[in-house]
């Protein structure tokens, strides 16, 4: 009788075991999947800034459109211990940052067009003074990596 007590208690314990051991498999390709993935999404995000950045470049993309866009993706990135972007492209961030609240789509179709004029002048404006800073930031970003 106890052995066969002890030879069922064993055939549970071997099976937990098992079964412990398939989660944790289970799990580390769940971990590998998702650090497949989120290598991916920095390559892709990567790949748009840099060509992003080249269009702003050679002027394909206008500078505060560039800037919004870049400033996202650089925010989006799902990266542990991200670098200090703002430190690092600091004209961009200093453009974002007075350009962010101005309305667009359809908010923008809504106000009135003197409205919408002085908007406009007030972010030509802005993009004149940062231009020349933000476009070396560009030619930084055309080879951005993580």
């Amino acid at each position: 009788m106890d052995i066969a007590l002890l030879s069922i208690a064993l055939l549970i314990v071997a099976t937990l075991a098992f079964y412990a051991g398939s989660l944790l498999f289970k799990l580390k390709v769940q971990q590998n999947n998702r650090m497949h993935k989120t290598q991916k999404r920095i390559t892709s995000i990567s790949e748009s800034i840099q060509t992003i950045a080249i269009a702003v470049e050679q002027e394909q993309c206008n500078l505060s459109e560039g800037t919004i866009r870049i400033y996202h993706l650089l925010e989006g990135l799902p990266v542990k211990d991200k670098p200090d972007f703002s430190n690092k492209y600091p004209n961009l961030y200093g453009l974002y940052a007075q350009i962010k609240d101005l309305p667009t789509h359809q908010a923008r179709k809504d106000q009135s067009k003197t409205e919408t004029r002085n908007q406009d002048l007030k972010r030509q404006r802005l993009e004149t003074q940062f231009e020349a800073d933000i476009i070396q930031e560009m030619s930084d970003l055309k080879t951005f990596s993580i």
